[in-house]
Order: structure tokens, then sequence, then C-alpha cells
């Protein structure tokens, strides 16, 4: 593992490691909950970056234009870049790299993306190719940085169906790189002269002799130094978006002559100077599926951003529920917040969703680096599945603390509004969710996933509060919803495959839902077994109760059909996720304080600092 001397320097200790009996008993709590979390090697692939984007150089800068907020982002790329000893070795070590959008995305959300844009998709594909004889040194001093150019105006989630060419000249052995039409313009990766020098990565179809190979990357210089555009490229800047202030561009290759080192090649592709065509893969899909394949890892990328963000929302939001006072429902009485059920039941429900999902990325991280390369497309598959899941339980959770909040919840400088708002990037960004967990479900009906056999044991005396029966249950739910979108494939109408698809969707994608619930279900058990604390071990498998039973009780009426459970659980669910509820809120600081958020950053939140305007009534 690389981070071990990827950082120049390792100072003061951010998890620390101390003996039991020097610590109160609640923050022994907290940090096995820290422990549990991060894993045991959180001291070497964490530490470091929550160290560095918890100094002043990453603090919030309020009263910044989108323009301003991109160069201040371009800057901070270069502060990460000065403070890792190896910056193109970053790109190799995926969990080093994960574990940097954990962090990053919490102090600047358009940094974070760039950097994704720099580290993963650029520099990991050029490590992913054969790369001898090219120099990478000037990415190790960041005299250049990378991006990459993937997706058009008319082909996004179809992207192999790219349009733009790269035209083999014999006479030269290099590359006349083209945008064949409108519609084949780039769209919309960061290209502007903002930034200073930047070199592409270009998906195109490599054309040869008027025969075309496929699409395959393209190593395409933009700018140089002083952001100048090279002759035949053109940009043209973007309106705003509503996601974190980046540079995007809609960019156009006129005529670019490229030279024959600027193709990526590999196994699955290779061409000689003479423009002979070689691949061990005889499907140009497959071709292009190779050449991009960064892009998988960069789901890793996705769903470690939006965990890092939401993590340090629900922190924000329940540290504010302790501080803020409200009506006791008596006379001149005021308590905190965070003791009305209306206001502690959500958070407490999101504190289940984001243990859990956190711990199902963790789980998706280990596959990814430890698995063989028989088990990648299942990797890869759980990684989109989790991908989609997690971004769009993050936008839920932090519009839930914004809520919480309050108005305070509404200004940028408090840490929850901006990162909601930037999150959407990650929903569509390396793959829209909607899209991903098509393909996923459509993989599963075919082959890809074999449902677990109900248990033979009568549901009859069956206990709500049994870790083994509720994972029965969510299992139960995978084979339902399996069995009924088979159904519908087999059943649906013949020589029409759209209208037999869409006969089938709506259930494959519930099995979808179904299933990576289960897993993130799974994740979190196992996280109980991990706690060292007693007291920590019973908190988290209350966590894993709440999280699963909201999964029964929205699928209870096809459970009870199913004679899984019975009309009594069902009168049991709701004062059973009343007394988890109940007995997990004193707990709620603990088990956010285990997040380990950014001290500093959170210090710096206006509603959270030791100057913040005194408590006001307020209804709850």
């Amino acid at each position: 593992m690389l981070i071990i001397t990827l950082w120049k320097v390792i100072d003061s200790t951010i998890f620390p490691i101390v003996t039991v009996s020097q610590i109160p008993r609640v923050h022994r709590i907290s940090a096995d909950f820290t422990r549990i979390l991060f894993g045991p090697q959180a001291e070497q692939i964490h530490e470091p970056w929550r160290r560095l984007f918890n100094g002043p150089r990453f603090a919030f800068q309020e009263g910044l234009s989108a323009q301003e907020r991109t160069v201040l982002s371009y800057e901070r790329l270069r502060v990460i870049n000065e403070a890792v000893a190896d910056p193109v070795g970053l790109a190799s070590d995926i969990e080093s790299l994960v574990a940097m959008h954990e962090w990053a995305g919490v102090v600047d959300a358009g940094m974070a993306t760039i950097a994704s844009i720099h580290w993963n998709l650029h520099i990991g594909s050029l490590l992913d190719h054969d790369c001898d004889g090219r120099d990478l040194y000037p990415y190790a001093r960041m005299e250049s940085v990378g991006t990459f150019l993937c997706t058009e105006l008319d082909h996004g989630n179809d992207a192999a169906s790219l349009e733009t060419t790269a035209t083999f000249d014999p006479g030269t052995s290099g590359f006349v790189l083209d945008t064949p039409t409108p519609g084949a313009c780039k769209w919309m990766p960061n290209t502007s002269g903002t930034g200073g020098a930047k070199n592409a990565l270009v998906a195109a179809r490599l054309v040869v002799d008027d025969t075309d190979h496929g699409v395959f990357l393209f190593h395409t210089p933009l700018t140089d130094n002083r952001g100048r555009h090279y002759p035949g490229v053109e940009v043209r800047p973007l309106p705003q978006t509503a996601s974190a202030p980046v540079d995007h561009c809609a960019t156009y290759f006129h005529g670019v002559r490229l030279p024959f080192e600027a193709m990526l090649q590999g196994e699955h592709g290779r061409l000689s100077r003479d423009g002979t065509f070689s691949s061990t893969l005889g499907n140009p899909r497959k071709r292009f599926l190779r050449s991009v394949r960064r892009v998988h890892a960069g789901k890793l990328c996705m769903s470690a951003y939006s965990l890092g963000v939401t993590r340090h929302a629900l922190a924000v939001a329940m540290q504010h529920s302790h501080r803020r006072l409200t009506s006791g429902m008596t006379t001149g009485r005021k308590v905190p917040l965070i003791e009305h059920r209306s206001h502690h039941a959500p958070l407490l429900s999101a504190v289940a969703t984001i243990y859990a999902a956190t711990l199902l990325h963790r789980d998706v991280v280990q596959q990814w680096t430890s698995g063989a390369e028989a088990e990648r497309e299942e990797t890869e598959r759980t990684a989109a599945v989790a991908k989609a899941w997690i971004t769009w339980q993050a936008r839920a959770v932090m519009t839930e603390c914004r809520e919480r909040c309050g108005a305070q919840g509404l200004l940028l400088s408090n840490g929850i509004a901006y990162q909601l708002a930037a999150n959407e990037g990650t929903v569509t960004a390396e793959g829209d969710n909607r899209v991903i967990w098509v393909k996923a479900a459509g993989e599963m009906l075919m082959g890809g996933f074999t449902p677990t056999p109900p248990s033979v044991v009568p549901a009859a005396g069956r206990a709500l509060d049994d870790p083994g029966y509720l994972q029965e249950l969510l299992a139960d739910i995978e084979r339902i919803w399996h069995g009924r979108a088979r159904g519908r494939l087999r059943s649906g109408r013949r020589g029409d495959p759209l209208a037999r698809w869409n006969g089938t969707v709506t259930p494959a994608l519930q099995l979808v839902e179904a299933h990576v619930h289960r897993l993130a279900a799974e994740a979190l058990l196992r996280g109980v077994a991990a706690a060292c604390d007693s007291q920590a071990q019973a908190v988290i498998g209350q966590l894993h109760r709440l999280f699963a039973l909201r999964q029964v009780k929205a699928h209870s009426g096809d459970l009870l059909a199913a004679g899984r459970i019975t009309s009594d659980h069902i009168h049991q669910l709701p004062d059973a996720e009343e007394a988890l509820i109940e007995s997990l809120a004193p707990y709620a600081l603990p088990l956010t304080d285990g997040f380990a958020a950014l001290e500093g950053v959170m210090g710096d939140h206006p509603m959270l600092s030791a100057s913040a305007p005194a408590a006001e009534m307020v209804p709850a």
C-alpha cells in the first residue's frame, strides 16, 4: 500500500491510540465508533487527509463569486500536490485516493471535483495503459492539470456511440482530432484557461483507412501555462451550474494534430506506426469500456465524496440540536432540540443509514483492492449499485440535516447547503444513477444474481430483535422482487424488446434496491462484531435493527403474503421502531462524534462557533 510513503510529513495523530483507562466512558464509545467506521488503518489512510483539510488553507471564504471559487479550487489543488510525496503514485493507491474524496468535499466541492478528474480519471488512465516512455514527471510537479473528455452533448450514457474522431495519418504516423458535428462537442469538462496549463485525455474513435476500430483515449494538450488554448481547440464556457463551482465548458477540436504517442494503448488495442491495428478484444464496445475503465474507480470516489460531506452535515446538525434550546412543553422550561422525538427520530434514522452506507463502501473498496480479476465484473457492478444508492441517500440525509438546522442551515458557511447542492454532481458523475441501476438490474436478471433460498424456520415465533431473522427478511425481499421481475420478463410481449423490458424494469429496479439494502445491512451487522466496547457493540446492533426494520416495514405486505412474517409482526413493527429510537437517543452525539469531523471546520461554522447567538424559543 503506497500511503505509507505518500506523505511528506506526518505529525500529530488525528485518530489517537490511547488506553482504555485514559478516556471517559462516553469518549471510549465514540472512539470505538470511529474505529468501526474508518478501520484499523485509519492512521495511515485517513489521518493525513483529515489533517491536511483541517488547516487554514482550506477554510471557507465568504463572498466569493463562482469564478473566484474556481480559481481558489485550482490553487488548493496545488496545495494537495505539494503535500503528497508521490503525486503520480497517489492515482494507483485506490484506498488513499478514495479516502481523499471523503475529506476534500467538506472544505471545497470544486476542488474535490477537479482533484477527482486530475488524479483518478486522467493520471489513473495514463497508468492503466502502456506508459513506458511516457513522461509523467510534469504531473508530479503539477506543471499541468489533467482533465478527461469523454461524454458529448449528444452522447452521455450511450458514450460508446461517441462521434469525435482521431484519424490516423500514415504520412506522419500521427492523428488528426476532429469534432464532426455540433452534438459531438465534449460536454462538460473543466477545459477553460483557469488553472494554468492543462492536458486532456480525449475519448475518440480511432479511424484507420476509413475503418473505425472503436473508441480510445488520446493525450491532448489544451492550454499553455498562461491558460491560452492551443490552435484548433475551441472552448465555450457553459452557464453556471447549481452544483460545485467548476469551469465547465463545451469543447471542440478542429483538425488538431497529435503525435503517434498520443494514443493510449494496451492489450485491448494497439496500433503500429504503419497503421496496423491489433486487439485481444474483437468487440469495439468492450475496447471502449476497457479504455475508460477508470470511470469504475470513479464510482468509488463519488461514493466517498458523498459519504464525507453527509457525515459532516449530520455532525453539524447533531451538534446544533444539542445546543439550540426550544420549548420543553412546560411554561418557562427550555430543552435542547434533540430532546424532541420529532427532531431526533429522523436524525437517528439518518445516522443508521450513513453507518450502513459507510461500512458498505468500506466493503466494496476492500473487494476492489483485493479481489481477483475473475471477480472484477461483479465488483464493478456492486460499486456501481452502491454509488447510486449512497449518493441518493446523501441527498436525502443532507436535506433532512438542512431542515433540522432551520434558516441557519441555508448559510453556505455552515457546511450543509453548499455541499448538498454540490452532491447533485455525484448523482450524475461517472454514470447517471438511474441508468446504472437499470444496467445492474438487467445483469442480475440474466444470471448475475442468485436469490437466497427461504429459511425453513416458520415465521411464527421469530423475533424482530433477532438480527439473523432480519437479514433473512431482507433476503426474502430480494427473492420476491427477483421472482416478480423474472415473471414479467418471461411473460413480456414477444418481438418487441423495448416493450418487454418496460414491463420488467420497475420490479427489476426494486430488486436492485433490495439487494443494496441487504448488503448495507450485512456490512452494518459486521460492524457489531468489530466493536471492542460492549456498550458500543449494543448501540451498533440497535442501528442495524433500526435500518433493517425500516426496510421490512416498507415491504411488510409482500412479506406477509409470502408467509415470511406474521400479522403479529406487522402489529409489532411501529412499536419496535419507536423503542429503538428511544434507546438510541442518548447516544446521538457520540454516534456522530464517531465521524471524526474536521473540528477546525466545525468551529468555523457560525451556528456552532463560541460567538453564536443565544438560543431562543422556537417551535419544535
